[in-house]
């Protein structure tokens, strides 16, 4: 199996809500092409009501058979790679868990309902690493349309009353 790796460095926000039931919420935010030398949940910035953090560095990871799947990403006209973060109970409250550039992976991810997921903007030389990946490792598979059985008229006919004794089993 084809596979190729990038380490990305990680941007996230958490914001004060004005909510009854929650003070606070989890926003991914940006994507950085490396890893930075800073340690994971480092503050960046902070002002009233917001801190962002450098929340660590995660492994891209590209497959050979999901090549169709990037191109749908970089032909979007918005290349994005998709940040899920999932709460623990450690601190700060929520965990890196996925960064990908695969749009229908995050789909299925998002039927669970309890990561935080968000589409950011794909930096240009991730832009440029996927399209040479895809040009590299694409293999266009024709769609191949199934044919229909048709229906066995005879096998749908109306059968006779059954009485239901053993000697009609017979």
């Amino acid at each position: 199996m084809v596979r190729e790796t990038w380490e990305v460095g990680v941007i996230v926000e958490r914001r004060a809500l004005d909510n009854p039931w929650v003070d606070h919420g989890w926003m991914p935010v940006s994507v950085l092409p490396g890893a930075p030398s800073a340690a994971p949940w480092t503050v960046l910035h902070e002002t009233d009501g917001l801190t962002r953090f450098y929340a660590g560095t995660f492994e891209l990871e590209l497959f050979g058979c999901d090549t169709g799947m990037y191109r749908d990403n970089l032909h979007s006209g918005r290349p994005s790679l998709w940040i899920a973060l999932r709460s623990t109970e450690s601190p700060p409250g929520v965990a890196l868990h996925l960064v990908t550039a695969d749009p229908y992976e995050t789909e299925s991810r998002t039927e669970v309902g309890t990561d935080i997921i968000e589409a950011v903007p794909m930096p240009i030389e991730l832009q440029q690493w996927l399209a040479a990946f895809v040009e590299k490792h694409h293999v266009e598979r024709p769609f191949i349309k199934r044919q229909r059985n048709r229906a066995d008229a005879d096998a749908l006919a109306r059968r006779g009353p059954r009485s239901g004794t053993m000697d009609d089993a017979e």
